[in-house]
């Protein structure tokens, strides 16, 4: 026979976790047809001599929900070797809701997301109302990597209760109406039900979202309505509190799951202020799953940081003569900075205690100059902005003006959210019942970069640290994200099952430094991050990208639930 892609002298690590094997790997009519020795001919041939061979890498947590009407390609995790998402993530779905509705939906995304409403209302064209019609325009879009989403319940909420949604508990009639909507979505292909707990996230007018208005009774029922359905999964952005109550949110998880048969997931982190805290959590979650449960925490490869810059955003910006400065153009800017009594004014502000409104989510949020890291580089380790000024003799923030200056003002700087400390992330992504997904690609797009956490751990953690094997890494990101996920034709290299696949040089597969750029609608910004070592990125039997460069190859499908594959 003669194939369609044929990738020869490659080490092929199939994401069981088993070793690395040579042998060349054949595709046809978008499936592994062969994996070994093969001669015939094929349309077109990638040569992996040095490269390794592996499945296409699955992000169990994204926001691309508004971008694939923008952004065919889907980036930046196109970039770094992921072929299939999940987006619908915490409750934030455009869908349902009418064009004449869409107020709602904005606003539950624009300031918990980062997602401009001026680029939403600019690239996204309406044609639903319903879930279901919903995933019908999806499924039609030309786009690169594969989709799968969740029904989100603030935009479900909305949908039922109008603006009662952001104050009122819900009536009999609109639970039943959400329960119902949520069973027709899992019907047609969503992959199940999402919501929002967690404070971090609110409106533009500083509102809880709407999902955040609802007691936990009412997500209660519209899991037990999937229960009732037997599909479907649910994925919370996570409460908060002290440990004693969050031990008693994670049992009742915990008891959720086991009643209903539903696998419940969510993002898990360590935090700086709970030192160890997650711990307690993962005993409830190990005992849980012993019995009956079914909970699936999403873990990330490294802290969750803040990208700050001059070019997008610094902790001050809000801040007394902050404020003027920073709403001047960039070379106003760079004028004023170099100007010593309003530099000397800057600095004497930037060193008082921080007195404005609340900072929520990735938000730039006042420096905690111990762990507020220079980033000139993306090999780790990187200085603190503490140790660069002792070294200069100068405090912080003057470091980080003259710093700034120095690089045109194209410097970027993070701070930590979560996951501050990198034994505990380590050891979070060890545990045998996490996962390690959650890059948000598609949201925060001018505050955080993760769209890399793939590639950072296969660089980092695997060749740096030598934490874990390839074999091992490879797994994590491949057949674990899409097992859970149940994308069961993916996430390992075997005959017939769906070809995805990613062509990488271990010793050089890294991200690269992130950069500013307004290529979104309505001109709006945001980070982009490409990376290195990516020779080719196979969906769905197609190459879509060679050497980072698109094809032009738009292959990529929807993902539909269980019981709309029947």
């Amino acid at each position: 026979m003669s194939y369609d892609v044929v990738i020869k002298n490659g080490m092929v690590i199939d994401g069981s976790g088993m070793p690395r094997y040579r042998a060349d790997v054949g595709v046809k009519d978008g499936l592994i047809a062969h994996i070994g020795r093969i001669s015939e001919p094929a349309d077109q041939v990638i040569d992996a001599e040095g490269h390794v061979v592996t499945p296409g890498f699955v992000d169990g947590h994204t926001h691309m929900d508004a971008q694939i009407f923008w952004d065919q390609l889907g980036s930046c995790s196109c970039y770094h070797g992921v072929t299939t998402v999940v987006m619908g993530n915490c409750g934030f779905t455009l869908a349902p809701c009418p064009e004449e509705d869409v107020d709602f939906v904005f606003r539950n995304l624009e300031r918990a997301e980062d997602i401009s409403r001026e680029a939403m209302l600019t690239g996204i064209k309406w044609g639903w109302e319903t879930f279901p019609e919903y995933l019908d325009v999806i499924d039609a879009l030309p786009k690169g990597l594969n989709y799968a989403g969740y029904i989100g319940h603030s935009a479900l909420r909305t949908y039922v209760m109008g603006e009662r949604a952001f104050t009122d508990e819900a009536t009999d009639d609109d639970l039943s109406a959400m329960v119902r909507h949520v069973q027709e979505a899992v019907k047609a292909g969503a992959i199940g039900f999402s919501t929002s707990r967690t404070p971090s996230h609110l409106t533009s007018d500083d509102r809880p979202v709407a999902s955040r208005i609802a007691p936990f009774s009412e997500v209660q029922a519209i899991v037990r309505g999937m229960g009732d359905i037997d599909a479907g999964m649910m994925e919370l952005a996570m409460e908060r509190g002290d440990t004693e109550y969050m031990k008693g949110f994670y049992q009742r998880l915990v008891d959720l799951s086991t009643e209903t048969g539903r696998p419940i997931t969510f993002g898990s982190l360590s935090r700086r202020e709970y030192p160890g805290q997650w711990r307690d959590f993962y005993d409830i979650i190990e005992k849980g799953n012993a019995n009956g449960a079914r909970i699936i925490p999403q873990v990330h490869s490294r802290e969750l940081n803040s990208i700050l810059s001059f070019e997008t955003t610094t902790p001050f910006d809000n801040w007394d003569v902050w404020r003027d400065v920073r709403k001047l153009p960039l070379d106003e800017q760079k004028a004023a900075l170099r100007d010593p009594e309003t530099k000397a004014k800057l600095v004497e502000v930037a060193n008082r205690p921080y007195e404005g409104p609340e900072i929520v989510g990735a938000e730039a949020r006042p420096p905690e100059w111990d762990i507020f890291f220079l980033m000139d580089k993306i090999e780790r380790p990187h200085k603190t902005m503490e140790e660069v000024a002792k070294a200069r003799g100068v405090s912080p923030a003057e470091a980080m003006i003259d710093l700034a200056l120095e690089h045109d003002l194209k410097l970027f700087f993070r701070q930590p959210l979560a996951n501050e400390n990198q034994d505990d992330a380590l050891d979070l992504m060890r545990h045998p019942h996490s996962v390690v997904t959650f890059s948000d690609s598609g949201a925060h797009v001018s505050q955080i970069m993760d769209s890399s956490l793939q590639t950072h751990l296969l660089s980092h953690w695997v060749r740096d640290q030598e934490a874990f094997t390839l074999e091992q890494a490879v797994r994590m990101i491949t057949y674990d994200t899409a097992t859970n996920w149940g994308f069961h034709d993916r996430g390992l290299l075997r005959e017939g099952l769906a070809a995805d696949i990613v062509v990488f040089d271990p010793d050089g597969i890294a991200p690269r430094m992130p950069e500013v750029v307004n290529d979104l609608p309505a001109g709006a910004r945001r980070l982009k991050q490409y990376a290195d070592g990516l020779k080719a990125t196979v969906i769905n039997g197609e190459i879509v990208l060679q050497d980072n460069e698109h094809t032009g190859a738009l292959p990529g499908q929807l993902m539909r639930g269980s019981l709309a594959q029947h």
